[in-house]
């Protein structure tokens, strides 16, 4: 035994329990003006402020006796100015965060205090006896407040087993039941108590003392302070509960260092662990029925101790779980240890067989499966995050088991079944659980052949499901992902169908224009990205990806037909080059004109979007692709759609001008047609030509059917007459294009059309066409060079300096010697 006094004293300890409800009592040993300070505020209206004030100028005025006595070495008036001085701490007027101020005061005075007792110990005074001396205290909270600062001293200087000051302290420290005050005592006996613990290798540790004893108080005063705490809720009226449960808030870290003090004893083994200190620990989270209590502590528990221990004891702490009051956020907490136990198996791949050993996998998700069996009204939100934290343990515990990752996804989908499309945090949470296969696996193959993976996209709002379908586009682009058959296509385009086919909100919802734009270029480069060696193959995945964006509504076409157009481009080229080494039935169903009667499908359904420019683009480079094969009915048949659309869909005069000058340019390089087939479709440009609205935009486009005259690279176009003849017309409608300018502005205009003719009689002339003579140029020279001087003529910057760089061009043609000078000789400028 300690003390004699000690049993002597829990009489008058249990006297003082019911000191709480007391709630002003003040010391008649204060002074006169200590007295009319609190007489003061017993008057006023009860102020937080004023009673902190109050408390503070009590405490610290004692202090200064305190210290006064410490510094003339009177124990007798130190202890009595210290009782007073803690007194202040019996307030039951201030919330914790004020009390905490007061403490902290007191806190700073006590190791002052407690530095006093060492030196006192050293000398002559005996601290067995100042250890009954400060029981003599006349209220029990400074009383015990006193206690553990002596009992620190006590068992620093080791007259006396650490574990028996230890127990005697925190049986004492019963005698305080009010809450606030008893978790402020209970705190600092832990604080002063923690560096003194009998642990391994700690100076305390002994015969008398083991690691055992340490932990008996440290979980026998959790315990305790987890009782006060939980008594909280029911101190005060009910009104009142949604303040006090946040001033419990406020006061859960006292509770939590408790365990973190566990922690940090290094005597405690995997063990004893498991045997003493984890079945204690979960004993009390369970008995005190307390929602806020019980998440908070059983986080704490995965935040201190070791990975390694929960992994171990992983049924154990499992097992409390369903135990839990329904409204714990049980999801919280069983997220938080898998996310722990995948980065504990993530930090080295030695430790993974641990998890194989304790069937980890099954334990958790069978844990998971408990709890929310016992929470009927957990929201799909709290289901979802957990099945995505286990799918993210089994990802990095078991990347090889893909059957765990779709029985994950399969549970998911039974518990979101019947709830129609999800909405708000639970698809956040459905994203981050089909995301995490493709950012583990970088290969979304590995997605395609999980079956319940298309289930749980049916479940998102559509969207919800466009930003998956983001998500899946964006990892095959980044890994770029070879997407190599047609089922693995079909299977991602019915993944994806988010984006190329419209949902049901798309009528009603006005998307963003930019938005929708880079969502469908996404889509094309999918599309594009599609590749395989074997040509039918290939032209399966052409077929497969035209059934699924056909449906896609005329506003997706126009973005998802042209990357299919030229992908199917590619395979006839590619088709066309391997033709004379593969044989026939190796190429039977993947021919050129298999893939042009595809194609030319494809196009018509652009054309009646409407598109019209678009399908006219696409059909002249089918035609030109048809070229290259030699076929020439299928070039034929593509330029006659191209003919058609237009003289019927393009009506607007730019969009003419453009979609002419590609007729023209793609014609110009076609060699596989016959004469007849050729006459024919450079008679309907050059017609079309003519039909232009503006003069300039007929003067052009009529020279430029010069070119389907005059074809270097292919024999036997070489009609110097019909060149001259487009080029003469097209001076006819310059020159017209000239008297309207006066007639309407009164001058003459630019004489830029003049100079265009000029340049394109010289490039003939030059390429050997006998029917453009020097003359003739001559001509044009001195029209151009009387237009620019006449006095009606408009300034033409532009056309001043053209015409300068073609009289350098002619100039530099005779510098150069040989035959090109002597043809050019002639010409003066």
């Amino acid at each position: 035994m300690l003390s004699p006094n000690l049993k002597a004293d829990f009489p008058k300890l249990n006297s003082e329990i019911e000191d709480f409800n007391l709630q002003h009592i003040h010391r008649s040993t204060h002074t006169n003006t200590d007295r009319s300070i609190r007489n003061m505020i017993s008057d006023a209206v009860e102020d937080e402020e004023k009673w902190l004030t109050a408390g503070i100028a009590g405490l610290q005025q004692n202090a200064f006796y305190m210290h006064r006595a410490l510094d003339s070495n009177n124990v007798k008036d130190a202890l009595k100015y210290s009782a007073q001085m803690l007194s202040e701490l019996r307030t039951s007027r201030l919330s914790p965060h004020k009390y905490y101020e007061l403490y902290m005061r007191a806190f700073d005075e006590l190791r002052k205090l407690e530095i006093f007792f060492k030196e006192e110990s050293r000398r002559s005074c005996s601290i067995i006896e100042l250890y009954e001396l400060v029981q003599h205290a006349g209220n029990i909270l400074p009383r015990l407040y006193l206690l553990c600062t002596v009992g620190s001293v006590y068992i620093k200087s080791k007259e006396a087993p650490a574990k028996d000051i230890l127990k005697d302290l925190v049986e004492m420290c019963r005698g305080i039941q009010h809450p606030l005050r008893g978790l402020f005592l209970r705190s600092y006996l832990s604080q002063v108590s923690r560096d003194k613990l009998p642990d391994i290798g700690s100076e305390y540790e002994g015969d008398e003392n083991t690691v055992m004893d340490a932990v008996e108080f440290v979980l026998q005063n959790f315990t305790e302070m987890n009782k006060l705490w939980v008594r909280m809720q029911h101190q005060g009226p009910a009104r009142e509960k949604e303040k006090r449960e946040k001033e419990r808030n406020e006061l859960r870290d006292l509770v939590g260092k408790n365990l973190h003090v566990l922690s940090q004893i290094e005597g405690i083994d995997l063990e004893m662990y498991r045997d003493v200190v984890l079945p204690r620990i979960l004993e009390q989270v369970v008995n005190c029925k307390d929602e806020l209590a019980q998440y908070y502590l059983m986080d704490c528990i995965i935040q201190v101790f070791p990975d390694e221990y929960h992994l171990q004891t992983l049924e154990t702490l499992l097992g409390a779980c369903p135990q839990l009051q329904p409204s714990v956020d049980i999801k919280t907490v069983l997220s938080g240890l898998m996310d722990r136990l995948s980065n504990y198996a993530a930090s080295s791949v030695e430790v993974l067989p641990e998890f194989v050993q304790v069937e980890a996998f099954a334990k958790l998700n069978s844990a998971i499966g408990q709890v929310i069996e016992a929470q009927p009204d957990m929201p799909v939100f709290g289901a979802v995050t957990l099945y995505s934290s286990l799918l993210t343990f089994t990802l990095h515990v078991h990347p090889d088991r893909l059957d765990y990752v779709d029985q994950i996804l399969g549970a998911c989908v039974s518990k979101i079944s019947g709830k129609g499309k999800l909405e708000g945090k639970a698809t956040k949470q459905i994203v981050a659980l089909l995301s995490a296969p493709l950012e583990k696996y970088s290969d979304i193959d590995i997605a395609l052949k999980l079956s319940n993976y298309p289930l749980v996209m049916e479940y998102l709002d559509d969207s919800t499901n466009k930003v998956m379908s983001n998500v899946i586009i964006q990892s095959i682009m980044k890994n770029k992902t070879h997407i190599s058959t047609a089922d693995k296509v079909g299977a991602l385009f019915e993944l994806i169908k988010g984006l190329i086919k419209d949902l049901d909100s798309d009528s009603n919802d006005e998307m963003d224009e930019d938005d929708f734009k880079e969502e469908q270029n996404f889509v094309a480069r999918l599309i594009q990205m599609l590749y395989n060696d074997n040509p039918e193959e290939m032209l399966k995945i052409i077929c497969t990806v035209k059934k699924h964006i056909m449906t896609g509504g005329p506003k997706r076409l126009p973005f998802t037909i042209p990357p299919l157009i030229y992908n199917a481009l590619k395979l006839v080229r590619r088709v066309q080059s391997q033709e004379e080494n593969a044989s026939e039935e190796a190429t039977a169903s993947a021919t050129p004109k298999k893939i042009f009667q595809i194609l030319n499908q494809t196009i018509e359904v652009l054309s009646t979007v409407p598109v019209p420019e678009l399908a006219l683009r696409l059909y002249l480079e089918c035609a030109e692709a048809a070229n290259d094969c030699d076929l020439e009915p299928v070039a034929y048949e593509f330029f006659t759609q191209a003919y058609i659309l237009y003289e019927e869909e393009i009506s607007d005069s730019k969009a003419q001008v453009t979609a002419l000058y590609l007729i023209i340019g793609t014609l110009q390089r076609m060699h596989t047609f016959g004469v007849e087939n050729r006459d024919t479709l450079t008679h309907k440009a050059t017609g079309y030509s003519a039909k232009l609205l503006k003069k300039p935009d007929q003067c052009r486009a009529v020279y430029a059917c010069s070119h389907l005259f005059w074809a270097e690279d292919q024999e036997g176009i070489k009609d110097g007459e019909r060149v001259l003849l487009c080029l003469k017309r097209a001076l006819r409608i310059a020159n017209a294009a000239q008297q309207m300018a006066n007639v309407t502005k009164g001058s003459s205009g630019s004489v830029i059309l003049f100079i265009e003719i000029l340049n394109k009689y010289l490039y003939f002339f030059e390429k050997g066409n006998t029917q453009i003579t020097v003359a003739s140029i001559q001509g044009l020279i001195e029209l151009v060079t009387n237009e620019m001087q006449s006095d009606s003529a408009t300034s033409d910057p532009a056309a001043d300096a053209f015409f300068s760089s073609t009289i350098r061009y002619i100039q530099s043609q005779k510098a150069k010697g040989g035959a090109t000078a002597e043809k050019f000789e002639p010409i003066k400028v």
